[in-house]
């Protein structure tokens, strides 16, 4: 299993590794569902290359990335959790996907609201965005809970994009 990120009650957040994990990253980044609000769905070849490319990333920023979330009961993979930068900013965000079966469940508040403490634990940021697509409202629903504020409302491309900050002295 790849070094583990941070945990919560019920989950564990783990880098990703290749010949464990790269068919649960398909499941993931392949369903149209999961990927609504997030980017296109990707084909078994992209999600593969895509896998690598955020595995290779570990070496040069260990602390950011995309990582594989476990089930602790089950050891079932849930889905993915992100501190990446934003792009075309020096600002950095927070953000997860989860198979649709594990929607509903509170997985992503529990996620946000540990990923929210690891950044200011193990990073000087003192901000950190979540950013959505206008339709997403279940997870600006998860942003506010766990301590987001609306920050603003732009176009990127032909999306309605909402940011959204959490500061350091805030939380």
């Amino acid at each position: 299993m790849g070094s583990i990120i941070f945990e919560t009650e019920r989950l564990i957040v783990r880098q990703y590794e290749f010949e464990m994990d790269a068919d649960n990253f398909f499941a993931l980044n392949g369903n149209e569902e999961v990927m609504r609000y997030i980017r296109g769905v990707k084909t078994r070849e992209e999600c593969d290359e895509f896998l690598k490319q955020n595995i290779e990333s570990y070496k040069t920023n260990p602390l950011m990335g995309r990582w594989a979330v476990d089930e602790k009961a089950s050891g079932k993979f849930v889905g993915s959790f992100a501190f990446i930068p934003v792009e075309g900013t020096e600002n950095s965000q927070l953000g997860y996907a989860l198979l649709k079966d594990h929607w509903g469940k509170g997985f992503a508040t529990e996620l946000t609201k540990e990923g929210i403490n690891y950044v200011f634990a193990k990073t000087d940021l003192t901000e950190v965005y979540g950013i959505t697509q206008a339709g997403n409202t279940d997870s600006q629903k998860v942003l506010l809970k766990t301590g987001f504020c609306f920050c603003k409302t732009y176009k990127e491309e032909e999306k309605q994009i909402c940011s959204y900050v959490i500061r350091r002295n805030e939380i």
